[in-house]
């Protein structure tokens, strides 16, 4: 389990094996494989403090200030800020197989595909539709909860703030199939599908919801946006990228009450063409072309849409709040705008970089060798990199956080050949080493084979001489 931000995972036993994970506003949550429950963190409200001789658990949810607990009997335990009732799991609830936590509210799935809900009720949050069934997964956001049915259709209900006061009732996409990408900027999703059309839902005030009328041949999607502060609503815009190398924008809206909102970045410059890859920031906007060189739209008052002079060979690009950032074909990086945070000033000798994400502040390289480097604000340590992170192959950000994707641990793969075995696991998996025991009751008697491996096809190799007493093998990060 890897963590970084403002929480840091407490002390557990080496070996130790977590099935599942949760995070509140201010405490997480681990669900240890045989079924008891780590929480850490802000402890205001006892949502920390996990019952004891809780065990059995097969699932965890952590909301503003709670904690949900599914038992593999079907039962719930809630712990934590119960001013609404999120915390008093109705007397007699059984057969549940899937739980969700709001901010104030709790959901609960049963095996017969209908939905319980408790807590907070002040926007209909836990007004379940009538007659609601079939349902085979649900979610809950800060005021609205969302069921997926087994047709693939959605159905919500809450409301959804969208700032400088105002509520909205959720709107969803129809039936979700087909889905070839996803994104989202501050409160509204899109999606794009593998036929070349576009859904939206969440927010609109700014019209960043509502797809153009006849949009299709779509192959790319992008969201942007910020959230001033205070009332003031969000500024959001999107974009999508067609198959023929044009790009159509929507959203960002009149200015609100602090002057944000339209700086030009759902505002297309005439006559682009050739664009390979989109990105989306605060208020502006970035495109890639097929030869190499950025075009860039929208707010320009951190310089983030002034293009450096004579940029080429670029090879993807991303965008945050008020920065941008370019991956060059030679695997170096250029970075443009709002600095006050060090986010674009580029780690000196940085190289060997195969993708490159923004959030807010700060920025994010994948390397090669499956590595990242971080760089820009880190108050919430959202550029400390854990230490030991190997083996990535995706990196993401949010506005404060970072994310990278560490593949599940990789099959080894065990052959007699004579008096020796051959041992081969996939090349992706770099950062693990093979080691071997001959004492599976001793966790301490697992010694790393001093052989290194070759490589064979996709797969590393190693070819281990038996002699002895049998040996036990694994690969460990």
């Amino acid at each position: 389990m890897v963590s970084w931000g403002s929480q840091v995972i407490p002390y557990v036993a080496p070996g130790t094996r977590f099935a599942r994970i949760a995070a509140g506003a201010y405490h997480s949550l681990a669900l240890r494989g045989e079924g008891t429950v780590v929480a850490w963190g802000y402890n205001g409200s006892g949502e920390s403090m996990v019952p004891s001789g809780l065990t059995g658990v097969v699932a965890i949810a952590a909301g503003e200030s709670r904690t949900l607990a599914l038992k593999s009997d079907g039962t719930v335990v809630a712990w934590g800020y119960n001013f609404s009732g999120e915390s008093t799991v109705p007397s007699g609830l059984t057969g549940v197989v899937a739980i969700a936590a709001g901010s104030y509210h709790s959901l609960a799935l049963k095996a017969d595909g209908t939905v319980m809900a408790w807590g907070d009720n002040s926007i209909g949050q836990i007004g379940v539709p009538v007659g609601l069934n079939g349902v085979v997964a649900l979610t809950a956001g800060g005021g609205q909860s969302v069921a997926l049915k087994a047709d693939g259709t959605l159905v919500a209900w809450g409301q959804i703030y969208i700032g400088s006061g105002t509520w909205v009732s959720p709107t969803v996409p129809g039936e979700l199939t087909g889905v070839a990408a996803v994104a989202a900027a501050y409160g509204h999703s899109l999606m794009l599908k593998a036929d070349g059309t576009v859904a939206a839902w969440g927010g609109n005030r700014s019209d960043q919801s509502t797809v153009p009328i006849g949009l299709a041949g779509v192959v790319a999607i992008a969201a942007g946006g910020f959230n001033p502060g205070g009332d003031e609503r969000p500024v959001v815009h999107s974009l999508a990228l067609k198959a023929d190398g044009t790009v159509v924008a929507w959203g960002a809206g009149e200015p609100g009450t602090m002057g944000y909102g339209d700086f030009g970045q759902s505002t297309v410059p005439d006559g682009l063409t050739g664009v390979v890859a989109i990105a989306a920031g605060g208020a502006h906007s970035l495109a890639l072309k097929a030869d190499g060189t950025v075009v860039a739209w929208g707010e320009d008052g951190s310089t983030q849409s002034d293009v450096p002079g004579g940029l080429t060979g670029v090879v993807g690009i991303a965008a945050g709040r008020n920065h941008s950032l370019a991956l060059k074909a030679n695997g170096t990086v250029v970075a443009w705008g709002d600095d006050s945070d060090g986010q674009v000033e580029v780690p000196v000798r940085l190289n060997g970089v195969v993708a490159l994400v923004a959030g807010d502040n700060h920025s994010l390289a994948l390397k090669s060798d499956g590595s990242v480097v971080a760089w820009g604000f880190d108050n919430d340590r959202q550029w400390t990199v854990p230490g030991g992170l190997t083996g990535v192959v995706g990196i993401a950000a949010g506005p404060t956080y970072s994310l990278a994707l560490v593949p599940d641990a990789p099959r080894l793969v065990v052959q007699a050949s004579g008096n020796a075995v051959v041992l081969s696991w996939p090349l992706w998996a770099q950062g693990f080493a093979l080691q071997a025991t001959i004492n599976l009751t001793d966790p301490n008697s697992w010694t790393t084979l001093p052989e290194s491996p070759v490589i064979v096809g996709s797969q590393n190799q190693v070819t281990d001489t038996i002699s002895g007493p049998a040996r036990f093998y694994r690969l460990k990060r």
